[in-house]
């Protein structure tokens, strides 16, 4: 079997492998459980998936270089080690100590590590599609709490949730470990046959030259698409983090009926990381780009009428800004390889995925803060995310409008 095709099984394996780690954005499932069996604070308990998102930008960065130097299998092989002996870990758990550091720490570990390695690479393999790539690899992660979630639950519900950290962690090691072994290293400058790179153009933001992280970072295009990044991530981080709220305390459903929405955020994001990404592979990044960003403005901006009894436009709302972030995680490793070349693409996205640490942090932290100054009322957090799409628009713009220039100078 020629590499053509040998790359496809190494695309299933990742999907595989990162449907195990996407797991991680299930933690609402047991949260509640944790707080119940232990009496533990909610904000105390929530402080674990804090610190794992922190940990997981880091250890990309960490993982990416290794992967540049010695290949992805083995950071793979590491990395699912970590993840699921952190998850089993957290099985033994009896303080909040060892829980943030057996599931935030040593499993955000290794999500880092499995996550920097499964998209850098499986980008390199695939210079062709990069962008329905990438998005297919970040939808295995994006999907994981849509089918890991209820499984959870039905553990907790007829064993604990420390049983179910245990049973968990161990088959995910085993998935991880085996579907390890399906990783090849993408060969350097590997181009399938019969295909030739396209023509460098503003709009296809592919630029040919590899970078090194410390060449990308002297590079101002590089802080305006962290820029852009973060803004599509905070919008979609604010939702994701308060959708069960907004849908019960603002809309007034059932908590059946707000996990319900969940979900469906949870599928919209997936499939736009697919859809996204194969737009931006036919019309180019930076013509996908603005759209999404319009798209998320007038969602945002439109959540501000979502009222009591107004299930039906807070569904199609979140669905689409779900839908949107997705497109930006899905399309963001393309366009990071696209700017900065393949070869340095593990440490570049991984200092590149910060900016959806930082959205983590600015979105949810904007939304509870402003709720609870204005008596549970969400309305302005939604517009200033509706204004940080707008400016996406701009900052796109800039970004086109100086590659355009780069281009036309090296063309003189």
């Amino acid at each position: 079997m020629d590499l053509k095709k040998k790359r496809w099984f190494v695309l299933g394996a990742s999907l595989l492998i990162n449907l195990c780690i996407g797991s991680g954005y299930a933690w609402s499932v047991y949260a509640g459980p944790l707080v119940k069996t232990f009496g533990w604070t909610a904000a105390a308990t929530a402080l674990t998936f804090t610190i794992s998102n922190s940990i997981s930008p880091v250890c990309m960065i960490t993982g990416g270089k290794v992967q540049d130097k010695f290949g992805p299998k083995w950071v793979i092989f590491a990395g699912g080690i970590l993840f699921g002996g952190g998850i089993f870990l957290s099985g033994l758990t009896k303080s909040l100590p060892w829980l943030y550091v057996s599931y935030g720490i040593v499993a955000g570990f290794g999500m880092g590590l499995v996550y920097g390695c499964t998209i850098a690479n499986t980008v390199k393999f695939f210079p062709d599609k990069r962008g329905l790539v990438a998005g297919l690899a970040t939808a295995g992660y994006g999907f994981g709490p849509v089918l890991l979630a209820p499984i959870s639950q039905s553990l907790i519900a007829n064993y604990g949730v420390l049983f179910t950290f245990k049973a968990l962690g161990i088959a995910y090691l085993v998935v991880i470990l085996v579907g390890s072994q399906f990783i090849m290293t993408a060969p350097a400058g590997y181009k399938p046959e019969g295909w030739e790179p396209p023509a460098v153009t503003a709009t296809s933001a592919v630029t040919g030259k590899d970078k090194t992280w410390a060449q990308m970072l002297k590079d101002s295009n590089f802080y305006l698409l962290f820029i852009m990044l973060t803004i599509g991530a905070t919008s979609g981080l604010m939702i994701i983090s308060q959708a069960s709220p907004i849908a019960q305390e603002v809309v007034g459903v059932s908590a059946e009926k707000a996990a319900l929405a969940v979900s469906l955020v949870a599928i919209a994001n997936m499939l736009g990381r697919i859809i996204w990404g194969a737009i931006s592979d036919k019309i180019g990044r930076y013509n996908a780009l603005p759209i999404m960003y319009v798209i998320l403005a007038v969602a945002m901006f439109a959540l501000t009428a979502v009222s009591a009894g107004n299930f039906g436009l807070f569904l199609l709302t979140t669905m689409l800004v779900g839908f949107c972030f997705g497109g930006f995680m899905g399309v963001f490793p393309a366009l990071t390889a696209d700017c900065f070349g393949a070869k340095n693409n593990g440490v570049n996205y991984g200092i590149m995925f910060s900016g959806f640490a930082l959205g983590g942090y600015i979105g949810p932290v904007m939304a509870a803060t402003i709720k609870a100054g204005n008596n549970g009322d969400y309305t302005n957090a939604f517009l200033i995310a509706a204004a940080m799409s707008i400016c996406g628009i701009v900052v796109t713009a800039i970004v086109r409008k100086m590659n355009k220039k780069a281009i036309q100078d090296l063309t003189i």
